[in-house]
């Protein structure tokens, strides 16, 4: 979690409780006050007062002593009504699960949560055994496909709302580059967040956020090529992409930059 904001305007201890219901994940069983310690770096006296106060209201639930913390019905009800409100999603569904199972690659749509991108919907191709990221999970937005994707389409104020350095500005340049050239993004070698993934991705503006968000297809290098991004998962993905813009009346990502 970032350090407390000194903007008189900014409540940090709602921005405490906040990061607590970030913490979870899907594949999560619960957490304990130290995990969650450890995810938000929050200290572990504030983090009981918080999750009391969520309990209370019913964000988390708690079974009782030395039971594991779970998001409460109150969390999941808004997260049912935010679903609800970016149909884009669902609108993407049936298309996204079958790139995945034609292309052998995990496809998911990830939206900027400050300096990280946020997994919010993952369709991992069928029969697979490898193991995929899953929902909640976050990335850098630096040194990812789906990060550059976003920066490179986002509106200059925005941007600059990142004081990105100059690694940054000169990673935005090259995501603009292929977007106009290819349609799609992927990091570079030597740029890439990690070396055992590689993924592509694609800009969607979504009116829901007010700026653009990432489709992404990903897999270990050895199964996704550099050479299978530009002739045959980039394309297909881009193509994915410009359907649901038509489909939803969307103009492109890049367009509405500046």
């Amino acid at each position: 979690m970032n350090s407390d904001r000194t903007d008189r305007k900014f409540a940090n201890t709602l921005a405490r409780g906040l990061a607590i219901l970030r913490a979870f994940r899907a594949s999560d069983s619960g957490l304990t006050h130290a995990q969650i310690s450890d995810r938000t770096g929050l200290p572990k006296p504030t983090v009981s007062r918080l999750t009391y106060t969520l309990c209370e209201l019913g964000y988390l639930s708690h079974g009782g002593r030395n039971d594991r913390f779970r998001l409460g019905p109150s969390a999941i009800a808004l997260g049912s009504v935010a679903s609800v409100a970016v149909n884009f999603l669902d609108l993407a569904s049936d298309a996204m699960q079958k790139l995945a199972d034609d292309t052998g690659t995990l496809a998911l749509v990830a939206v900027r949560d400050d300096s990280k991108m946020l997994l919010v919907r993952t369709w991992r191709p069928r029969n697979a055994s490898t193991i995929w990221l899953e929902p909640g999970h976050r990335i850098p937005v630096f040194g990812s496909s789906s990060g550059m994707a976003v920066v490179a389409s986002l509106g200059q104020e925005r941007f600059a709302q990142l004081t990105p350095e100059k690694d940054m500005r000169q990673f935005r340049s090259e995501g603009y580059s292929q977007l106009v050239e290819h349609g799609f993004t992927y990091a570079l070698k030597g740029t890439r967040y990690a070396s055992t993934i590689n993924a592509v991705s694609v800009p969607y503006f979504a009116e829901e956020f007010g700026e653009p968000v990432a489709f992404t297809c990903g897999a270990m290098p050895s199964d996704l090529s550099d050479d299978r991004i530009r002739d045959e998962v980039g394309p297909a993905l881009r193509d994915l992409v410009r359907a649901l813009e038509q489909r939803t009346g969307r103009t492109p990502a890049l367009s509405r930059r500046d």
